[in-house]
């Protein structure tokens, strides 16, 4: 605190004092000590309009040019600032979101580096919103309790589509398939299109769009049918047991070699000619070869075609399952006849006199 010299002088009606060499007005001087020994800062804004709101509603209307000047003008200007912040680190996030997934969508896969970017852009975007409603003095704790409560409760009324975020942050995360692969998963068999966090987009061979949920798809068996870059061919066919074996064999390895350019070669690849089975009406073989998984089936069609083709031009034929249905006829001697006995009819009394007459 500022100390006052003793000394004091008055001229026109006003009182000075000097302080240090200097010649100052003694109210002023007061208002400022008294200012510094109260040392109390200024209401807050959340205060000053509760205080406002309450001596309008008593009708007391003096104070709003000082409450608008001193706290909602301040207020609005800060929320502006506070609005183009928000709407930079937008525009930041989306950059940097870009930036980042583009060396991960180009080198490891599509689908991780737009998960990745989708989460360079949301950290962004909390650590912004975050930061600005903190300078503006909104209660961060109260809310971050608000926040957890909403939560619980949004928690237990969305429980399936919270699964079905857990699964599309695993399928993401361990990535069972991506984006372009044929896959077979809850029941539908397509192409997949996207993967979200909560659905996962297929377009079957029909063109068909289906979304199925994240969690009916990492809740089953999915089969990944475009992953590996070879596929076996298998066409079974069952020839007559009066067929010859090697005749059968020299056909189908003949309809097989049609596809010589195009089987893969090498070990455990190539081609075979295998009899399986001898079944109720047909020897079963299987034809079986290698070739690139996008050419799978039409190959597989093309196989089956040859198949038939050389089986009729060697006369081997193609039986359809039957039945033999042996009766047999027994002795009639043997048999018992059953005969139903016959029942007659109950005799009319025949005697007049046994019914009464009306007289």
């Amino acid at each position: 605190m500022a100390e006052v010299s003793s000394s004091s002088m008055g001229f026109l009606g006003r009182d000075f004092v000097v302080e240090n060499g200097l010649v100052k007005d003694a109210k002023l001087v007061e208002s400022v000590v008294a200012d510094a020994n109260k040392g109390e800062p200024r209401l807050s804004f959340t205060k000053a309009t509760e205080e406002f709101i309450g001596d309008v509603t008593n009708g007391d209307v003096s104070g709003v040019m000082e409450y608008i000047t001193l706290y909602l003008v301040p207020q609005l200007f800060l929320a502006a600032i506070g609005l183009a912040i928000i709407f930079l680190g937008y525009l930041v996030a989306s950059y940097l979101s870009r930036i980042i997934s583009k060396p991960v969508r180009r080198r490891v896969d599509e689908t991780l580096g737009i998960f990745v970017g989708r989460i360079v852009f949301y950290c962004i975007m909390f650590g912004v919103v975050g930061a600005v409603l903190s300078k503006m003095g909104a209660p961060l704790g109260g809310l971050a309790a608000m926040l957890a409560a909403a939560g619980f409760a949004i928690g237990l009324a969305f429980q399936g589509t919270l699964s079905n975020f857990a699964s599309g942050v695993l399928m993401l995360v361990f990535r069972p398939f991506k984006v372009g692969d044929v896959i077979n998963a809850a029941g539908v068999m397509g192409k997949v299109n996207e993967i979200d966090l909560f659905t996962t987009t297929l377009d079957t061979p029909d063109n068909r769009r289906i979304v199925v949920p994240n969690s009916s798809i990492s809740g089953g068996t999915i089969e990944n049918i475009s992953h590996n870059a070879h596929r076996r061919v298998e066409v079974p066919v069952g020839v007559a047991y009066a067929a010859d074996i090697d005749a059968t064999r020299a056909a189908l390895t003949a309809a097989v070699m049609k596809f010589e350019n195009e089987i893969i070669p090498g070990e455990s690849r190539g081609h075979a000619v295998i009899m399986s089975n001898l079944g109720a009406s047909s020897v079963d073989w299987l034809v079986r070869m290698w070739v690139p998984s996008k050419e799978f089936f039409r190959l597989k069609e093309a196989l089956t075609v040859e198949v038939k083709r050389h089986l009729d031009a060697n006369e081997i034929s193609i039986p359809f399952p039957q039945l033999d249905v042996h009766l047999s006829r027994a002795d009639v001697a043997e048999e018992t006849v059953f005969q139903r006995p016959r029942v007659r009819p109950m005799r009319r009394a025949a005697d007049s006199h046994s019914l009464p007459r009306a007289s």
